[in-house]
C-alpha cells in the first residue's frame, strides 16, 4: 500500500488491522495557504465527503478476513458457553468482553500475533478491574465517567506504544464502560477480573491454535512494518481523546441518558482515524450504521429471547461484523451495534428497554464531538489535503 492510494481505501485499512504506517504520513504537498476551519466544516458537509463515506473497498486479503471473523466468533462462543456452564453463569458478559482480544492483530505476522492478543487481553482485564475498583471506592457517577475517559486515554497510548493496531482503544473503552455497574464488594471486583481474563485466555488459545490458517496469505500482503508513534505525538493523541471522551460522557450524563459511556466510546472510535478525512468518514459511517443497527437491536430485544438464542445471535453478528467492516465501516456498525447491546444486556439484564434509542443519541453526540475535536486539533497538512480533495 502506498501514498497514491485513494484516501477512502486508506481509511478502511486503518479501521481493521493494517498498521498506521499504511496511511500516508503527509497526504499532500502543502499549498500556498492553509484553509480556515470554516472551510473544513463546509467540506465535511459536502457531497464529496458523503460519497467517500459510502464507498466500498476490498479488504487486503479475503482469506485473512474470513479467518479473523471465524476466530472472533469462535472465541466469543467458547467464552460464553464456558462461563454459562461454570458455577458462575452470571459472569458470562465479562468473559465475552475478554474474548474481544481476538479482534486484534489480524494482519500481524504469526510470531507477533501471540504478543498482540496477549497484551490486548491484559488491557481489557485491567480496564474492567480499574473501573470496578473506582466503583468500589464509592466514586460519584461523574468521577466514574472521568475514570472511563482516563482509561480510554491510557489505552490509546498503550495501543500506540505496543503497536497493537485496530480495533484500538475503542474496544478497551467498551469493556470499561460495561464495568460501570455498581460494585458492592472486593469479591465482585475479583469475579469480574478473572472472568474477563478467562475470556482473554480463550482468545489467546483460539488464535494461537488456528493462526496457521493465515500463514499462506500473509506473504502476499506486502505491508509496511508497523511503527510506534513518537512518544510526544502518542501522549498528545491520548490527551485529546481523553478530553473528548470525558466531555461526551459528561454531556450525555447531564442530559439524563442512562448509558453515557457510549458517547465516550463513539468519540473514541471517531478520533482514532489516522487523518482528518478518515475521521470525518468514520463519523458519518458510525452514525448511519448505528441508526440501522439500533433499530435491529430494538427488534431483537423486544422478542425477549432466551439466553442461548442471544448467544447464537452474538456469535453470528460477531462473524458478520468482522467479515464486512473492512468493506465499509458503516456496514460493520449495522451488525456491531446489536451485538454490543446484546453483550451489555448479558452483563446487566435490567438495562434492556431504552438501549437502542440511547445508543443512537450517544453515538451521534460522541461522533459529533469527535469531529469537532479532530478539526480543532487538525494539522495544516490535513486541512490542506481535505480542502484539495474537495476542489477536484
Amino acid at each position: 500500500m502506498n501514498s497514491s492510494q485513494d484516501p477512502a481505501q486508506v481509511g478502511q485499512a486503518t479501521d481493521r488491522g493494517l498498521p498506521a504506517a499504511a496511511a500516508p504520513a503527509n497526504p499532500a504537498e502543502p499549498s500556498s495557504s492553509a484553509p480556515a476551519h470554516s472551510q473544513v466544516l463546509r467540506a465535511i458537509l459536502s457531497q464529496r465527503q458523503l460519497r467517500d463515506s459510502i464507498r466500498l473497498t476490498s479488504p487486503p486479503s479475503l482469506r485473512i478476513t474470513l479467518v479473523a471473523a471465524a476466530q472472533a466468533a469462535l472465541t466469543v462462543l467458547l467464552a460464553m458457553v464456558v462461563a454459562r456452564l461454570s458455577p458462575w453463569p452470571h459472569l458470562v458478559g465479562f468473559a465475552s468482553l475478554g474474548a474481544l482480544a481476538a479482534l486484534f492483530g489480524r494482519f500481524a505476522p504469526l510470531s507477533q500475533r501471540k504478543r498482540i492478543v496477549l497484551l490486548s487481553a491484559g488491557l481489557l482485564t485491567v480496564a474492567v478491574l480499574v473501573q470496578s475498583l473506582v466503583s468500589l471506592a464509592g466514586a460519584a457517577p461523574w468521577l466514574m465517567l472521568l475514570a472511563l475517559a482516563l482509561i480510554t486515554g491510557a489505552a490509546t497510548w498503550a495501543v500506540s506504544h505496543w503497536v497493537l493496531g485496530a480495533p484500538g482503544a475503542v474496544i478497551v473503552s467498551f469493556a470499561a464502560g460495561a464495568a460501570l455497574a455498581p460494585v458492592s464488594s472486593w469479591a465482585v471486583v475479583a469475579d469480574r477480573g478473572w472472568a474477563t481474563a478467562a475470556g482473554g485466555a480463550i482468545a489467546c488459545l483460539v488464535c494461537w491454535a488456528t493462526d496457521w490458517s493465515r500463514s499462506a496469505a500473509l506473504p502476499q500482503l506486502q505491508l509496511p512494518a508497523p511503527v510506534a508513534m513518537p512518544m510526544r505525538d502518542a501522549l498528545m493523541t491520548a490527551g485529546r481523546i481523553t478530553l473528548c471522551a470525558a466531555l461526551a460522557a459528561l454531556i450525555a450524563s447531564a442530559a439524563g441518558w442512562q448509558h453515557p459511556a457510549w458517547a465516550a466510546i463513539g468519540a473514541t472510535a471517531v478520533m482514532q482515524g489516522a487523518h482528518l478525512h478518515i475521521t470525518i468518514n468514520r463519523a458519518l459511517q458510525r452514525m448511519a450504521g448505528t441508526v440501522v443497527g439500533a433499530m435491529l437491536a430494538g427488534l431483537v430485544l423486544s422478542q425477549q429471547l432466551g439466553f442461548w438464542w442471544v448467544v447464537a445471535l452474538i456469535v453470528l453478528l460477531q462473524f458478520v461484523t468482522e467479515l464486512v467492516i473492512g468493506y465499509n465501516y458503516a456496514l460493520g456498525q449495522i451488525t456491531v451495534t446489536p451485538m454490543a447491546l446484546l453483550m451489555v444486556y448479558l452483563v446487566a439484564p435490567t438495562t434492556g428497554g431504552s438501549m437502542p434509542v440511547e445508543r443512537i443519541l450517544d453515538t451521534v453526540l460522541g461522533a459529533a464531538l469527535g469531529v469537532v475535536f479532530a478539526v480543532v486539533f487538525s494539522t495544516l497538512d490535513d486541512r490542506r489535503y481535505l480542502h484539495q480533495m474537495h476542489q477536484k
